[in-house]
This record gives structure tokens, sequence and C-alpha cells, in this order.
């Protein structure tokens, strides 16, 4: 009996072993940010960085804030073109987040901890792409007491939140995110646009190649965010 309990424990600390390399392995294997992003990240005189997060702040401070969760996977320094875009063009802070593995899965809840380190914002967003939009969406339909909107950059509503205080953005090639969409309100589809290029990571597996640059499509996600929050 003695023996067979060994040979048990020995099968299942094997199994563990196992999966946790496998594990490390396919979190190792991650998109990389361009040469784009890393530079925003060295020329920026507004950005900072704290913890895990790093903050890009506007030239007048405000009361504004949208916080980012990114793409699975993804470099989360990739997103810093966008977010400077978005920055400067709508006036607000922008706070991106460095996720456990690259997987907001992993930290959804994130935000809480956020929230709390800047009294002086009052208005909240909260956003992400692909598995950081959906980890944003779970996160604003269980705190909506917390967050003025919800940005949705090739994701879709996650949770129960009400529609019109979302804004989704896609690429009409990221046919997978067109399919899930069951509802109407804020919605823009950027004809030409894929998955991958709201970020600056390069090619993604299985995506469409885009029609038109990752440059274009991040100007047309950022003129519509700033409509969006300049109606709330």
């Amino acid at each position: 009996m003695k023996k067979r309990l060994k040979i048990a424990l020995i099968t299942i600390i094997s199994m563990v072993v196992l999966l946790t390399g496998a594990f490390f392995i396919y979190a190792s294997d991650y998109y990389r940010a361009e040469d784009v992003a890393i530079e925003v990240m060295n020329n920026g005189d507004s950005i900072s960085v704290k913890d895990n997060l790093i903050i890009l702040s506007p030239t007048i401070p405000n009361d504004t804030a949208l916080i980012f969760y990114p793409g699975a996977k993804v470099e989360h320094i990739a997103y810093l073109p966008i977010l400077e875009k978005i920055k400067e063009s709508c006036g607000i802070t922008c706070i991106l987040v460095k996720m456990p593995f690259n997987m907001a899965i992993f930290d959804s809840n994130a935000a809480d901890k956020i929230i709390d380190q800047f009294p002086d914002i009052k208005n909240w967003y909260i956003g992400g792409h692909s598995m950081g939009g959906a980890m944003a969406s779970n996160y604003a339909s269980k705190h909506q007491d917390k967050v003025n909107g919800l940005i949705l950059l090739g994701a879709y509503i996650y949770g129960e939140y009400p529609d019109d205080d979302a804004l989704t953005v896609y690429g009409t090639f990221n046919t997978s995110v067109a399919e899930k969409i069951n509802y109407t309100e804020n919605i823009v589809a950027i004809e030409g646009g894929n998955h991958a290029q709201f970020g600056n990571y390069g090619k993604q597996k299985g995506d469409h190649d885009a029609t038109i640059t990752s440059e274009e499509q991040q100007i047309i996600t950022v003129e519509a965010i700033k409509q969006f929050i300049g109606e709330r």
C-alpha cells in the first residue's frame, strides 16, 4: 500500500513539474514591442514608471484617466504609441498595466489598486485590447460605480455592462470579434483594419493582413475615443 502511495505521489509531482514547465515555456513565447513603441518609452518626457504601471501624463493635468489592459502574450509597451496619441488628443492621463506573464486574466482587478493610488482622478475609464479588453470589461461590469466608461479594442463586451457606456472598436478583417457583438451602441468598424494593429508588436498569428497601416488604424481609433469621452 505504501509503495502504491509513493508511486502515486511521484506521478503527481512529475505531472505538476511538467505542466509548470510547459506553462513557462508557453508564457515566455510572447510578442515583443516594435522599435516605434520602444522609442516612445525612451523619449517620452511625460512618461513615468511606478511598479507595474507606465503613466502617460498630459501637459495640463485634469481629473480624467484611462486604465489600459494589454492583449494576451503581448509586451505591454507595444501599446505606448496608441496611448501617447490618446493622451495628446484627449488630454487625459493614460495608465498602462504590465500584467503577470503578459496575460490580463491573471490580474483582472488591477484597476482597484490603481484607482486607490490616484485620488485626484475623478473620472475613470478602463479599456484594453483583445483579452485585455475582455478582462477590462469583466472588471467594469462588476464595478460600475467606479468607472465612467469602457473602451474595447479588438474585443467585445464581456459581462453585464451597458453598451451605451462602452465603445467597441475593431478592424473589419477581425471577423471573430464582429461575430460576437450582439449590441448596437457605440461600435466603430475600421475598414481595412485587423486585430493586431491597435498595438505595435508586428503580425499576430492567424491575423489577416490589413489594407491600412497601424498608424492609420490607431488615428481612427483615437478619434473614436475622443468623441466617446467628449460626449460623456
